[in-house]
C-alpha cells in the first residue's frame, strides 16, 4: 500500500540521485543548488521548498505574483523538469540536463515573458524531454507509445519514484512494451488497448518499498517479489497467450 512508503524518510534522500546530480548532492538539495545557479546569474530570485516534506530535497519552487515554476529531478537519468504555471494552471513545461538553463527559464517566466518568446529563448520548454535525448517510446501518433511516455514521465517524478525501476524494466521488455500501461492506486497495469474498455485480465504490479514488489495475477492472487527483474518475469509468465488488441466485444477485456 502507498502508506508503506510515501511518508518514509530515507537515511540519505539524495543517495539515488548521486550519480547524475553531483552538484545537487554537494549543495544538499535541489533548492540550494538552484538558488546557487540563480545567484551566479544575478537573477535575484528566492527559491522555495516544495511541500510535502518528502520532496524537500528533490523539488523546488519559485513564485512571483500569479506565476510560479516547479523544478524537479528525474530519477535514473540527469533531467531537470521545469513546469511553468499561471494562476495554478500549467502553461509551459520541458526538461533539460543543464541546471543553469533550468534557472534561466525559471527567471524568464517569472519576469513575465510570454509563451512564444519563452519557447524561443528556451527551446526545451514545451518538449517535455531532456535536451539531446530521444522524444520517447515511438511515433507521436501511436496511442500506446504516448501512454508509455506519460507513464515513464510520471514514474520518474518524485510522487511515483518507487515505481521508476519497475516501469523502466517493463518498458525494456518487448511483450509488455506492446501493451498500453497505466498507473492506478500505485499499481502498474497493462491493457491490450489504450482506450476504453481497458483490459482487466492481465497481471499488474506495484512497488512496496525496499526493492520489493507485489504482483497480482488475473485470478486475484498476490505474490511478493524482490527486485524488478523477477517481478517482470512473473508478469510475463502470467500473460495469456492472446495479447493482441481486440475490438470491444470480440475478445478478452
Amino acid at each position: 500500500m502507498a502508506e508503506e512508503h510515501t511518508d518514509a524518510q530515507p537515511e540519505d534522500p539524495l543517495r539515488a540521485y548521486a550519480e547524475f546530480y553531483p552538484e545537487v548532492v554537494r549543495a544538499g538539495s535541489l533548492r540550494h543548488a538552484l538558488q546557487a545557479a540563480a545567484d551566479r546569474a544575478g537573477y535575484g530570485l528566492t527559491i522555495d521548498l516544495m511541500p510535502p516534506r518528502r520532496w524537500r530535497h528533490i523539488v523546488a519552487r519559485a513564485r512571483t505574483g500569479n506565476r510560479s515554476v516547479i523544478v524537479s529531478m528525474t530519477l535514473g537519468r540527469r533531467s531537470f523538469a521545469v513546469n511553468c504555471r499561471a494562476d495554478g494552471a500549467p502553461m509551459a513545461r520541458g526538461c533539460t540536463a543543464d541546471l543553469s538553463e533550468a534557472a534561466g527559464a525559471l527567471h524568464s517566466w517569472l519576469q513575465g515573458l510570454r509563451e512564444p518568446e519563452l519557447g524561443a529563448r528556451w527551446p526545451f520548454l514545451g518538449s517535455g524531454e531532456p535536451s539531446g535525448e530521444p522524444s520517447g517510446a515511438g511515433e507521436p501518433g501511436d496511442a500506446v507509445s504516448v501512454r508509455w511516455r506519460q507513464v515513464r514521465a510520471s514514474a520518474a517524478g518524485p510522487l511515483h519514484a518507487p515505481l521508476y525501476e519497475l516501469v523502466e524494466a517493463a518498458f525494456a521488455e518487448p511483450r509488455l512494451r506492446a501493451l498500453s500501461p497505466r498507473t492506478s492506486h500505485d499499481w502498474l497495469r497493462f491493457s491490450r488497448r489504450a482506450t476504453a474498455p481497458l483490459c482487466t485480465d492481465l497481471p499488474m504490479a506495484r512497488a512496496i518499498g525496499n526493492g520489493r514488489h507485489h504482483v497480482r495475477t488475473h485470478e486475484g492472487r498476490v505474490h511478493e517479489i524482490i527486485g524488478p527483474a523477477d517481478t517482470i518475469a512473473l508478469i510475463l509468465d502470467g500473460l495469456p497467450e492472446n495479447q493482441e488488441p481486440s475490438l470491444p466485444g470480440t475478445g478478452p477485456s
